[in-house]
C-alpha cells in the first residue's frame, strides 16, 4: 500500500509544485501506476505534458507503454534539458517522466527547477540495474522527491515480492533494453543465489 499525493482541487490550483518518484524492478508496474496518475491528472483538466528518454523505443518511438499495453503519448527527447525547452512551450502544470534512469546528470536539476515553478513532476524509472546497484540518477531523485512509491514485481522463481531486476543474458554493459526475453524479476534470495552460482 501506498499513500498517494492529496489531490485536494486547491491544492492543486495553487503555485505549490512538487516531485513524486515511482520506482521499483522490472515488471512492477511503474509505467502502469505512471500513466494512472497522469490519466487522472487529465480526467481532473489539468495541463499534462509527457517525456521520456529517446533510447527507450522497445514499444513505441512516440508513446509511453506499460507492460501491459496501456500507452499514453509522449515526446522523446536526448536530453533532460530538452524537457525545459518543450515546458516554456506548454501550459503543463503536470509533467510525467517514465525510464528516468536512462537520463543524464540535469534530469534532478531539471525536475528541481520545474517543482520550483509550481509543476507537479511524476517521475518513474528503475531504482537498481541488473546488478542490484543505485541506477543512475534515481537515488538523487529520489533525495529530493516530496513522495517515494516504490512497487513490486512477483518473483518468477518463487512467488515471493520481487524487486531486483535479474538479466538472463551475459552483457555486463548496464544498459541492455529488453522485455522477459532479457530479464526476471527476482526476490532478494533469488537474485542472490543465482548471482552467486554464475
Amino acid at each position: 500500500m501506498f499513500l498517494e499525493p492529496n489531490l485536494d482541487p486547491k491544492a492543486e490550483q495553487s503555485s505549490q509544485g512538487w516531485i513524486e518518484v515511482i520506482c521499483g524492478s522490472m515488471f512492477s508496474g511503474k509505467t502502469e501506476e505512471l500513466i494512472r496518475r497522469l490519466n487522472r491528472a487529465k480526467i481532473a483538466k489539468q495541463q499534462v505534458a509527457i517525456f521520456k528518454p529517446s533510447i527507450d523505443k522497445r514499444y513505441n518511438v512516440s508513446h509511453v507503454v506499460s507492460h501491459d499495453a496501456n500507452a499514453i503519448y509522449s515526446v522523446p527527447v536526448q536530453h533532460s534539458t530538452d524537457i525545459l525547452t518543450h515546458i516554456t512551450q506548454t501550459q503543463a502544470t503536470v509533467v510525467g517522466i517514465d525510464e528516468a534512469q536512462f537520463f543524464d546528470e540535469q534530469i534532478v536539476e531539471v525536475c528541481t527547477q520545474l517543482a520550483n515553478k509550481g509543476k507537479r513532476l511524476i517521475v518513474a524509472g528503475l531504482d537498481m540495474d541488473f546488478q542490484g546497484k543505485p541506477f543512475g540518477q534515481m537515488p538523487a531523485l529520489m533525495a529530493v522527491a516530496e513522495f517515494i512509491t516504490k512497487l513490486h514485481a512477483i518473483c518468477v522463481r518463487c512467488g515471493g515480492v520481487a524487486s531486483y531486476s535479474y538479466r538472463l543474458i551475459g552483457s555486463e554493459e548496464q544498459v541492455v533494453l529488453g522485455e522477459t526475453d532479457v530479464y526476471e524479476a527476482r526476490c532478494r534470495n533469488c537474485f542472490h543465489n543465482e548471482a552467486s552460482a554464475d
